[in-house]
């Protein structure tokens, strides 16, 4: 009642209103300490899941937990506290006003940290296992993986933003269906610039070329290729500077969409180290057998540089046997691309230990393997 009178006092409500007010700050007290909770049990979601699948899951089940969950688990955890939030937030359901608009952003939280996780578990999915699944029917590893993986996220995001609309009551076909009908009309009217968002779309999806990165694009054929730094892409232009002026060049997207560019700042290579250790000293039979295997299992790997494998067999000075350094470069044009030859790579270093086994060799491979950028000069 003290409560009541210094409301009454302060805002001079009427008691069913004061009353209204109390029950509201005590609903709300209830749903902060829910959302405590939930961050702290959110932050724990990744050893639940993990005791939950060795427990009750054969072990092969649990190794595939190991390879996929354990190199994600931030996003495990994040997913899991937005879920635990979006379920407390139930508690404020006799509120309408309150719920509807705070549910908008759990809800959006929610989908959109549950679909980055599934897209992170799909590309884990794609370095573990797709690269074998490709290689055992019979098919080259190639970059093919990584468009499969731009058109599974592309799906992701297509999922994610109909079940946003559908958690938000919002009919989301309807809606474009009924768009459709007064956007061809618009298209009619603004063909050039429709066609010049549809080109800067091909080059998000694509990436051709970043901000920052120097590329050279032939825009007329009978003028020299320019040269230039890309300063940004616009919804409608490329901003390119030109070294030799200084200058800016702004080039339409549909434009840029449609010609052959050549990205210096991409023309880098990668080199890789690896340490073979030998706990006996290497005849003259072994040291060329050790070579042929090594440069029959790098110089037939995808986005390895053909001919780039050098072996230097010594002894080394804090051990007995032999060491051989293997070192070759390895050919990307983006992060992801090399992400999947270094995981072709694990799969070589399993071939080379599979084939100097059967040739009685014993070493043990130093890990981890040292990467090198080298980039390009311009």
């Amino acid at each position: 009642m003290d409560i009541l009178v210094i409301l009454q006092d302060w805002f001079q409500f009427d008691e069913e209103t004061q009353k209204f007010l109390l029950q509201l700050g005590i609903q709300l007290g209830i749903f902060l300490i829910f959302v405590l909770l939930s961050i702290l049990v959110g932050r724990y979601t990744p050893s639940f899941t993990t005791a939950i699948v060795r427990r009750v899951s054969p072990q092969q089940v649990a190794d595939i937990y190991q390879n996929l969950i354990v190199p994600i688990e931030d996003l495990l955890r994040m997913a899991g506290t937005f879920i635990l939030i979006s379920v407390s937030a139930e508690l404020l359901q006799d509120y309408r006003g309150l719920y509807n608009f705070l549910q908008f952003f759990f809800d959006l939280a929610t989908i959109a940290s549950i679909a980055w996780l599934v897209s992170r578990l799909f590309r884990q999915f794609i370095l573990i296992y797709g690269i074998n699944i490709v290689r055992q029917i019979g098919l080259e590893v190639d970059e093919l993986l990584l468009v499969v993986e731009t058109i599974a996220n592309a799906f992701i995001g297509f999922f994610a933003v109909v079940a946003f609309a559908q958690s938000q009551n919002v009919n989301l076909f309807g809606l474009l269906a009924g768009l459709g009908i007064g956007g061809i009309a618009i298209a009619f009217a603004a063909q050039k610039t429709l066609e010049q968002l549809l080109g800067t779309i091909v080059i998000y999806l694509d990436r051709p070329y970043s901000p920052g990165e120097y590329i050279r694009v032939n825009l007329n054929i009978q003028a020299p290729d320019v040269f230039g730094r890309i300063e940004s892409i616009g919804l409608r232009s490329t901003k390119m500077r030109l070294p030799a002026k200084n200058t800016l060049l702004i080039i339409p997207n549909s434009i840029m969409a449609n010609k052959d560019i050549e990205n210096i700042s991409r023309g880098k290579k990668v080199m890789v180290l690896l340490y073979l250790d030998f706990p006996k000293i290497l005849d003259e039979r072994e040291q060329a057998l050790v070579e042929q295997v090594v440069k029959d299992s790098t110089n037939t790997l995808f986005g390895i540089d053909p001919g780039s494998t050098r072996i230097n067999v010594f002894k080394p000075e804090d051990k007995q046997g032999t060491r051989a350094r293997v070192s070759f470069f390895i050919l990307g044009s983006y992060q992801d691309s090399l992400d999947l030859r270094k995981r072709l790579l694990e799969i070589a270093n399993e071939k080379i230990s599979k084939e100097l086994a059967e040739q009685k060799i014993a070493f043990i491979i130093q890990e981890p393997s040292i990467y090198v950028e080298s980039p390009v000069t311009i």
